[in-house]
C-alpha cells in the first residue's frame, strides 16, 4: 500500500494540505476558513444568550449547540440550486448538519456552557470531497475561538470544551484503503467511510457504506487505522490554530 501513488501524488496514508484562517467572519462570535486541499468551508459560531423553547419547557439545565450546513451554488462544477429555491432543505444537507451538531456536542460540556445557544454555520465555498469532515474539523476550531471570546468578555469563567473533535474520510479505491478522499476518489470508491473521533481516542461517529460492494472486517480495520492516524494529525493542526484564540 505504501508504494501506491494517487492521482494528486499523495501516498495512501497522506492527508491533503489543511489550513485554518481564523476571523473570516468578524460579526460571528468565532469563525474560521478551513482549506483542505481544494475543499474550502467557512465555519462560523454565533452565540445567543438563550436556549430553545423545548429546553425551557422541560427544564433541561445548561445550553445547546445546533448546526446548519449548506453548499453555495458555485461550490461545485455544476451550479447547485439553493435550498430556498426548492422550498425545502436538501436531504443530504439535513443529514450533514445533524452530524455536525452531534459531533460538536460530543466535545462541549453543555451544562458548563450555561443557558445559551451556539449556532454553527458551515458554508461550503468549494467542494472537492470531504466537505462534511472539513466542516466538523473546522467548526471545532471556530467553537474554540468563540469560547475564548466569551471568556475574554467575562461571559464564561472557564472553558466548557471537554475534548477536541475532528473528522476525516477514508475509503477503498481500486482495492486499496485510502485516507482523505478527494472528489475523484470518493466518486469511484467501492467503500466510503466518514470517521469522527475525540482527542481521548474515542469514536463519536462511524459512517461506513459499500457502494454496490461489500467490505470485510479486515478492510474495516484497515480503514479505521488510517482514520485514527489521520485524526491524530488533524488534532495537532487544530491545537496550533486554537492557540491563536487563547493568545
Amino acid at each position: 500500500m505504501s508504494e501506491h501513488i494517487r492521482a494528486d501524488g499523495r501516498s495512501p496514508r497522506q492527508l491533503r494540505p489543511v489550513r485554518f484562517t481564523p476571523g473570516i467572519a468578524p460579526h460571528a462570535t468565532g469563525s474560521v476558513l478551513v482549506e483542505w486541499g481544494s475543499t474550502r468551508v467557512i465555519c462560523a459560531v454565533t452565540v445567543e444568550e438563550s436556549v430553545p423553547k423545548w429546553m425551557q419547557a422541560q427544564k433541561v439545565p445548561g445550553g445547546w449547540l445546533t448546526a446548519e450546513y449548506s453548499m453555495l451554488p458555485y461550490s461545485t462544477l455544476e451550479r447547485k440550486p439553493r435550498d430556498i429555491s426548492r422550498l425545502k432543505l436538501d436531504g443530504r444537507s439535513q443529514e450533514i448538519q445533524r452530524l455536525i451538531g452531534r459531533s460538536l456536542r460530543a466535545g462541549l460540556d453543555l451544562v458548563a456552557f450555561g443557558a445559551r445557544t451556539a449556532w454553527v454555520d458551515c458554508d461550503v465555498l468549494q467542494a472537492d470531497g470531504g466537505t462534511r469532515t472539513a466542516a466538523i474539523t473546522g467548526a471545532y476550531v471556530a467553537l474554540a475561538h468563540a469560547v475564548a471570546r466569551l471568556q475574554s468578555e467575562g461571559r464564561l469563567s472557564s472553558s466548557p470544551l471537554a475534548n477536541q473533535v475532528a473528522a476525516v474520510s477514508v475509503g477503498i479505491h481500486q482495492g486499496i484503503p485510502l485516507l482523505d478522499l478527494a472528489y475523484v476518489e470518493d466518486r469511484d470508491a467501492s467503500v466510503d467511510l466518514n470517521l469522527v473521533m475525540d482527542s481521548g481516542g474515542r469514536f463519536v461517529e462511524v459512517q461506513a457504506s459499500g457502494e454496490e460492494a461489500t467490505f470485510s472486517g479486515g478492510e474495516l480495520d484497515s480503514m479505521l487505522a488510517l482514520g485514527r492516524d489521520g485524526i491524530g494529525r488533524l488534532l495537532e493542526l487544530q491545537r496550533v490554530a486554537m492557540s491563536a484564540a487563547r493568545a
